[in-house]
């Protein structure tokens, strides 16, 4: 697959079905190859291959990536280093804005203000989402297993 230097990212856009279809056989392509590093060659202009090593880390990552794109949703990557506005960070908790707010204002997440407006770090906001997500499988574990006792 070859795609245009002008085409539209992808976070702007839902996947078409080509970059859906593309994405899914490329993460079969390297889920066949889970074991240690995964060797790519590419094709440059020249049609020169070129190998390019990926580490299990970078496999995985690119393989969540590709998942997300397979399915049809829209991927926008964004550095942990990265400031937030309260939407962007409510978008990333799919949390409407003013719940977002109150979560800074009881202090579950740290933020700076720049002038009036928030800003929130994306390293800070990760990790309150990963914290939150941890206590959703425990309570949803506890639960389940309540429900087995009851049978």
């Amino acid at each position: 697959m070859t795609i245009s230097a002008f085409a539209k990212e992808l976070g702007e856009r839902l996947p078409s079905d080509s970059d859906r279809a593309s994405a899914n056989q490329l993460r079969t392509l390297l889920a066949a190859q889970a074991e240690g590093d995964v060797k790519l060659q590419v094709l440059s202009g020249k049609k020169q291959p070129t190998e390019i090593t990926l580490t299990p880390a970078l496999s995985e990552l690119l393989m969540e990536m590709l998942r997300h794109i397979g399915s049809g949703k829209a991927v926008t990557l964004v550095p942990v280093s990265q400031m937030l506005t309260t939407q962007q960070a409510a978008d990333i908790l799919n949390v409407s804005r003013p719940y977002f707010i109150s979560l800074l204002e009881s202090g579950a997440i740290e933020y700076t203000l720049v002038g009036r407006h928030r800003r929130i770090k994306a390293e800070h906001l990760f990790h309150y989402k990963q914290e939150r997500d941890t206590k959703r499988d425990a309570a949803l574990s506890k639960l389940a297993a309540i429900d087995a006792e009851q049978l």
